[in-house]
């Protein structure tokens, strides 16, 4: 009896979001080690699932650099690196139109469906959301390096997304875009993309799955974690160096989002069983919730 009234005290912390949240959108981030596990990814797909079915409008967004790292090397292809970012050429174009449209979002959306929801995957192969153009760095001496086939998205096709999620339907979008003339397509990073279909849809809440449970006052202490951050902490964690390597580009993308509009961003760690709803649906949630001013309830 004890653990029945548990679990209906647990329903009722979650009824409080849930009334919140209802009809409004969720753009979920898929990546990294999550994409390679295939029961973290049944875990995140029921949340998704469920998130759908209580009234909310979850959009997934995905990359997939490992499979697509895999499908390189069996092709005896070398990946080539430029300041961090994969330089595209040709050949690697075609390998990661291969996986992320035509295996990966394929796959994600079958298995929604699968387990009794609805999906559309939603790419160059099928119907594209995401439009842009070339992407490029400059080097140290301010001349242009070339990334190859590599974009920034520039234009989401929100109508068709909006139209998705009001039937109930969870769009699943690869991280590609073509270009604005429909001639070339082109890699995205996936975080980029996320930001721009969260920034386009004026999302509630944009969601970082990632290998970390989120943004710690000491980077290599996972009990350091820090729960909420206004965008103002997050600025002076930042200069203070608190916020370092890997997680410096994203939380200062997110800081980036937030003034575009969407309302908060959460990096959690994507591993743990059923994080997305216990990010969500909990008074504290179990990473790191960003928002403009760091004020209100639900994280």
């Amino acid at each position: 009896m004890q653990q029945a009234v548990e679990k209906a005290d647990v329903l009722i912390e979650a009824l409080r979001w849930i009334r919140q949240f209802r009809g409004k959108v969720t753009v979920i981030k898929l990546g990294g080690s999550v994409l390679e596990d295939p029961r973290a990814m049944t875990h995140l797909l029921l949340d998704i699932l469920f998130m759908e079915t209580v009234g909310m409008q979850p959009v997934v967004v995905h990359g997939g650099g490992a499979a697509i790292s895999r499908a390189m090397e069996k092709a005896g292809l070398q990946p080539k690196f430029v300041q961090g970012r994969r330089f595209t050429d040709e050949a690697t174009l075609r390998i990661v139109e291969q996986v992320l449209a035509g295996e990966l979002a394929p796959r994600l959306a079958r298995e929604i469906q699968d387990l009794g929801g609805a999906a559309a995957s939603l790419s160059v192969r099928t119907k594209n959301v995401l439009f842009g153009r070339k992407a490029g760095l400059t080097g140290p001496d301010g001349r242009p390096i070339d990334l190859g086939f590599v974009g920034e998205v520039t234009r989401v096709d929100a109508e068709t997304l909006t139209e998705l999620c009001r039937r109930g339907v969870v769009p699943v979008i690869p991280s590609l875009c073509l270009s604005e003339d429909g001639d070339t397509i082109l890699n995205v990073n996936a975080d980029l993309a996320a930001m721009a279909v969260a920034t386009a849809l004026q999302a509630e809440k944009l969601v970082f799955l990632s290998d970390v449970n989120g943004v710690r006052a000491n980077k290599d202490d996972p009990e350091s974690l820090i729960d909420s951050l206004s965008a103002s902490q997050a600025r002076e964690l930042i200069r203070t160096g608190a916020i370092q390597t890997g997680m410096l580009p994203k939380v200062e993308a997110c800081l980036d989002t937030l003034e575009k509009g969407v309302n908060k961003i959460h990096i959690i760690d994507g591993r743990i069983r059923h994080s997305l709803l216990l990010e969500v649906y909990t008074t504290k949630g179990i990473g790191t919730a960003i928002s403009r001013n760091g004020a209100g309830e639900p994280v």
